[in-house]
């Protein structure tokens, strides 16, 4: 007999062993902390509540519903929930939110377990640096990878916008509670070690559930520049030089197959084996890569809508990344110089020996001192010389401080080549080089922090100026915040803050105003060095971009900064504005096409052009797996420079992990490398031209669908009822305000977070798929119908990345909550227009991908989600009990049950608040 058809139930059935295990482990511990905290009663309504969610999900697993009445279990739910005193159904929330929290780390654990037992060390594990090399090589050649990876760029951007539910302190509790679980796993220990183990895992686990969800202040720029100084100080700093050695390792084995099977010449020796003066053959090792890896950052730079983001805070953000990465660096080198205890004498009149001598001339007693611990041994003194020049460096002690990063870098360089020339090549190539490549990639200042503003605030300002007239206070900060660049710029490089995006670029005139605004602030000073990044965002914009570049070359700025870098020019496209104005289908369609101009432009105008993608973490503004969405880009719009920003729970979910945070940056690595191929341009271009006229005939129909929605009279009014969206900003996850301005009156008053993060927590994740359904319908009752729908998809990268983000997103809907939440408007034509989007774009999906269920090619994925489902529902009843009862309670009533209105009404909103955090740790994205 044939086997059964896989079902989501049977993805969550198969859950692996270990993972299963550690659930178990977790969750039953938390249960004890429950019954310890709360009393058994607490556990009794948990579970209660637990299995209700749980028999609903069995009873009715496809979710059809048409409203509330066909949902006799989920009125039993709301009922048990309604029940319940509010100080217990917020113990209820935690409680879930908790153990979501444990179950995402259990997760991780087992992505972890997975990616260690792929790489075994035989084929390159996909989507890996090594798999990526042998590919390009063989459709390549080895001379254009070495000319790709001369050149290799990848540029990523660590923003500030508020995507991160979770609290800092819950966050550190996790990394813990993981670093336990990983510790009992390991069958080293005997059973007294395991039993501590237990006991501090359990303490931890009461530690997280006594630990307050909610923030009880709103987070200042500064708190996010110190959040994101985490992921530096834990992953990225250590990580990124294992991305450069598994590149490096991939390329020298490439090499050496080459020269293998190249006729009459001996095989190149490996490079652990290369030698040099004094060893036999006189061969030196290939030079190792250089860092392509570069990292930016917004978080304290980015004033777009940010009035607490001043000059000062971004003086003092750079001034925070320089003693994160001058600290790592310094203990970095500390730590190798004590270990390089290799006894030799370098000759006279090698550089480095010139180098040691010119050390011990300028500084003679700390020589002599560190000489007479490390006697014949130079590389050793000399290493911990250099570490105290870093730790002056970071003190500002003049006299024996590093001028620049570049300095350091050479000085270890001379290092590395005296090691090599000596034949020591493991100690040059091995921990050396990887500092080498730390300071190449985060130099003396971490990341580049990049300015960003709006148009319209440099309009304003430079009218005032101008005018001559008393400045406004909004004016004298745009100033100021030249002052700042200039400063940075004195203090720590030009790389450290000469990036400026103009958010919502329209013309050329709105690039001059920036650098006229600069030259202006410099007063009798000197203006800093700008490389300014239009960002172009919404359809119009993104339409007329071409012309704006082809204006920008005339202003004798930007022909003068073309002039100093090398004809190197960047340009930003915005996601999620442009998916918030057309919808998913068409800001997808309209990126991909102005990606193209952009590099045919590029290559007209003889720029090297690097295309800065907005990205959001969510898929309703751009989202997804990172590596498919690079091989989807246009022809020629990578060409071995890619740029993009990373964000909110992104970051941590990406650099939470060293494994994890390695596997990342060697799939985008891979993808950019693979992108930048000749065939890859080719497959591109002839699937767009194949499917093109399929594709603007979809993208016509989707558009007329999302605008007629959210068009409609009330559209914006009506959302704010049936979603948290006014609520969200008590979470307090950013610094930045969740709206532009006091209310909301239509669509563009909604920032593109808030809108994304409020539709998750309705259950509907409409900006991820609203209107595809219409444009699918569209397309196969064309030539073709549904058969050459289906060759689109599987023919063109493109739809394939659009149509599965879609059906990603899909999944996470569930029809039945969605519903109750869509009563709360008290509109049923655009109740009814939502649901009958969503029922054909699931339907069409699932007919043109071919599957019979969403998510059926990706059991992993579809365990997530199932895994999930019943306790994300089970929050969910809880924030829609307290979102309609605030939204039926008038202000200053009384609540009923003796309170007073003003009070029963902030328990309300405490509920709703825990609810809308755990539906967020639960559904795993926000914003």
């Amino acid at each position: 007999m044939p086997a059964a058809t896989p079902t989501r139930d049977t993805d969550r059935q198969q859950l692996p062993a270990p993972m299963r295990r550690d659930v178990r482990l977790l969750g039953g511990l938390l249960g004890e902390v429950l019954r310890e905290a709360g009393g058994q009663q607490l556990l009794d309504d948990t579970e209660r509540l637990r299995h209700a969610v749980i028999e609903a999900r069995r009873a009715h697993p496809a979710a059809p519903g048409t409203g509330p009445d066909a949902d006799p279990a989920g009125d039993q739910i709301a009922a048990l929930v309604a029940s319940w005193p509010l100080d217990r159904a917020e113990l209820v929330a935690r409680a879930f939110t908790v153990y979501f929290h444990l179950t995402n780390l259990a997760e991780e654990q087992q992505r972890v377990r997975t990616l260690r037992e792929r790489d075994t060390g035989g084929t390159p594990v996909r989507e890996s640096a090594a798999a990526a090399v042998g590919e390009f090589r063989r459709e390549q050649g080895t001379a254009h990878l070495d000319d790709l990876l001369g050149r290799l760029r990848v540029h990523l951007v660590l923003t500030a916008h508020p995507t991160e539910a979770r609290r800092r302190a819950v966050a550190t509790t996790l990394r813990r509670i993981s670093d336990l679980v990983t510790d009992l796993g390991d069958p080293r220990h005997g059973a007294s070690e395991t039993a501590a183990i237990r006991r501090r895992l359990h303490e931890e686990i009461d530690l997280l559930w006594r630990t307050s969800p909610l923030r009880a202040k709103a987070m200042a720029p500064i708190d996010e520049v110190r959040t994101v100084m985490a992921a530096f100080d834990e992953t990225l700093f250590s990580v990124v030089p294992q991305v450069y050695r598994a590149l490096d390792e991939a390329h020298r084995e490439a090499a050496r197959g080459d020269a293998a099977l190249a006729p009459g010449r001996p095989a190149m020796p490996a490079p652990a084996r290369g030698v040099g003066r004094g060893v036999p053959g006189g061969r030196r090792p290939r030079p190792a890569l250089p860092a392509f890896l570069r990292y930016g950052s917004w978080v304290g730079a980015d004033r777009d809508g940010n009035p607490y983001v001043t000059g000062q805070v971004t003086r003092e953000t750079a001034v925070i990344q320089a003693e994160h990465v001058l600290r790592a660096l310094e203990n970095a080198t500390t730590r190798i110089g004590r270990a390089l205890t290799v006894h030799a004498d370098a000759p006279p009149g090698d550089p480095f020996s010139l180098a040691l001598e010119s050390a011990e001339m300028a500084h003679p007693e700390l020589l002599a001192d560190l000489a007479a611990r490390s006697p014949g041994e130079p590389y050793r003194t000399f290493l911990l010389y250099l570490a105290r020049r870093l730790e002056a460096t970071r003190l500002r002690h003049a006299d024996l401080a590093y001028r620049r990063a570049e300095d350091f870098r050479r000085d270890l360089l001379l290092i590395r080549e005296s090691l090599a020339a000596a034949g020591a090549t493991r100690q040059a190539f091995g921990e050396l080089q990887q500092l080498i490549w730390q300071v190449e990639t985060f130099g003396f200042h971490l990341a580049d922090l990049e300015i960003r503003q709006h148009s319209a605030v440099h309009g304003r300002a430079l009218a005032e100026v101008r005018a001559g007239g008393p400045l406004s206070d909004q004016t004298s900060e745009v100033l100021a915040t030249f002052r700042a660049a200039s400063w940075i710029q004195d203090r720590f490089g030009v790389a450290a803050c000469r990036r400026y995006v103009v958010s919502f670029t329209r013309s050329a005139a709105d690039i001059a105003a920036v650098y006229e605004l600069a030259a202006r602030a410099a007063r009798s000073g000197r203006p800093p060095v700008l490389d300014v990044v239009p960002l172009f965002e919404s359809g119009a914009d993104l339409g007329h971009a071409t012309r704006v570049l082809s204006e920008m070359l005339e202003l004798e700025p930007v022909r003068e900064r073309l002039a100093a870098n090398g004809r190197q020019l960047e340009v930003m496209l915005g996601y999620s504005d442009s998916a918030k104005e057309l919808g998913p289908v068409s800001a997808t369609l309209r990126l991909y096409d102005v990606q193209g101009q952009l590099a045919r432009w590029a290559a007209d105008h003889d720029i090297r052009l690097t295309l800065f993608h907005g990205r959001g973490g969510a898929l309703g503004r751009g989202g997804g797996p990172a590596g498919r969405a690079v091989l989807a880009q246009a022809p020629g719009s990578v060409d071995g420079r890619f740029k993009v920003t990373e964000q909110g729970e992104v970051i941590f979910a990406r650099y939470g992990n060293p494994v994890i945070a390695q596997r990342h940056l060697e799939q985008v690595t891979s993808a950019v490398l693979l992108a930048s191929s000749p065939a890859v341009g080719e497959r591109n271009a002839a699937a767009a031209e194949r499917f093109g006229a399929v594709a603007d005939r979809m993208e016509v129909a989707a558009l007329r669908t999302y605008r007629a929605l959210v068009e409609t009279p009330g559209f914006a009014e009506w959302f704010t009822k049936i979603s948290p969206l006014e609520e969200i900003s008590g979470l307090r996850i950013g610094s930045r305000p969740a709206r532009r301005g006091v209310g909301v009156v239509g669509l563009d008053d909604l920032r593109a977070i808030p809108w994304v993060f409020a539709w998750a927590q309705t259950r509907l994740n409409l900006p991820g798929w609203y209107g595809l359904g219409s444009g699918l319908a569209e397309m196969v009752s064309g030539p073709g119908g549904l058969a050459e729908a289906r060759r689109a998809y599987h023919g063109w990268p493109l739809l394939a990345v659009l149509l599965d983000g879609a059906e990603m997103s899909l999944a996470k809907t569930d029809r039945r909550i969605a519903v109750r939440h869509l009563a709360l408007g008290g509109r049923d034509d655009l109740a009814g227009q939502v649901l009958a989007e969503y029922d054909l774009t699931r339907r069409l999906v699932l007919e043109v991908t071919g599957h019979d269920r969403l998510l059926a090619d990706r059991h992993v994925l579809s365990r997530a989600v199932t895994l999930r489902d019943p306790y994300v529902d089970a929050l969910s009843y809880l924030q829609l009990r307290a979102l309609s009862e605030l939204r039926a309670l008038p202000a200053g009533t009384d609540g009923g049950d003796g309170s007073s209105g003003t009070a029963r009404r902030e328990q309300l909103h405490r509920l709703l608040l825990l609810a809308v955090s755990g539906v967020a740790a639960g559904l795993q994205n926000t914003g």
